[in-house]
């Protein structure tokens, strides 16, 4: 007989992850009243830019400004995918900092222009230095289950990634599926195996929901012994480096399982989907998870 978390850690990756990828233009005033709505509703831990090419993903132009003028609350991460990305994030006064790498060769190639071991070797210096800096460091592992590109990887080539970044000295790994093409057995099998090889480090599953595996994904997870999620309020999200994969697992989804699994988060579903809310009327496209829909629902009940 399995047992299951007491309680869960939900790091909100929306106002990074969930918006890198949104066509609209969204306003500084606007991401910053969706965070600080997020900070309202319970969230203790969330991505909140990235310090990456404008050119690129012109969303996250304005990282520096978020940075310095968001109210400071719990562990604020942001995406730095190279040396000029990391010291930037320092400068404009980033505390936790998160790192990426694919397991796939081609993917990272065609997300920061090299491979994956050269990306290890330019990073290990770095992460090394920011932690004698006292920095928390976050090491994202993209496509840990399959590549749009490649295919199926292999577990233990995920597993051997990780174990270069546990070497490094970081604080946490955040395990993806990047595509959405993980199932349930095979998130069993990768998450357990993480949690047995590196016991001393926060592991963390990185679900999208592009084909609705999203929630049984986690369930699996849970099963393995992981109680921290990446989630996204709104179901935002979606990779520009990575075709048809959309957002990434709700978080307001994932509190209705927790919730009436009796694990504790210690966020309020009503509050996620009011921050939802804020950003809700600048995207390109509707929210669709089901939680939200409910509470609009219920909204509407109310009024008539």
């Amino acid at each position: 007989m399995f047992s299951l978390p007491k309680n869960v850690t939900l790091i909100e990756v929306g106002p990074r992850d969930g918006l890198q990828n949104e066509k609209n233009n969204i306003p500084t005033e606007v991401k910053l009243s969706f965070i600080q709505a997020l900070h309202d509703a319970g969230i203790k831990e969330m991505e909140l830019t990235s310090f990456v090419s404008p050119k690129w993903v012109p969303q996250m132009k304005d990282a520096q400004e978020i940075v310095q003028r968001v109210r400071k609350n719990g562990r604020q991460l942001v995406l730095t995918p190279n040396k000029k990305g990391i010291h930037a994030a320092i400068n404009a006064g980033a505390e936790s900092l998160a790192v990426f790498v694919g397991v796939s060769d081609t993917f990272n190639q065609k997300n920061i222009n090299c491979s994956t071991s050269e990306s290890v070797t330019a990073l290990r210096p770095l992460i090394q230095q920011v932690k004698q800096d006292g920095h928390y460091v976050r090491a994202c592992i993209s496509t840990a289950f399959h590549c749009p590109y490649e295919g199926f990887i292999r577990p233990e080539q995920t597993v051997a990634l990780c174990r270069q970044f546990v070497e490094m000295g970081v604080d946490e790994l955040s395990v993806a599926d990047t595509d959405g093409m993980a199932n349930p057995l095979a998130s069993h099998s990768l998450f357990s195996n993480l949690k047995t090889q590196f016991p001393e480090v926060l592991i963390t599953a990185h679900f999208h929901d592009t084909r609705k595996m999203g929630i049984a994904n986690i369930y699996a997870s849970l099963q393995a012994g992981v109680d921290r999620f990446d989630t996204s309020a709104g179901g935002l999200g979606g990779c520009p480096f990575s075709p048809g994969a959309t957002g990434n697992v709700a978080t307001e989804d994932v509190l209705y399982l927790l919730q009436s699994l009796h694990i504790e988060t210690g966020i309020d579903l009503t509050g996620i989907c009011l921050a939802v809310d804020e950003v809700a009327p600048y995207l390109s496209r509707p929210i669709e998870t089901a939680m939200y829909q409910l509470y609009k629902r219920e909204q509407l009940e109310r009024k008539e």
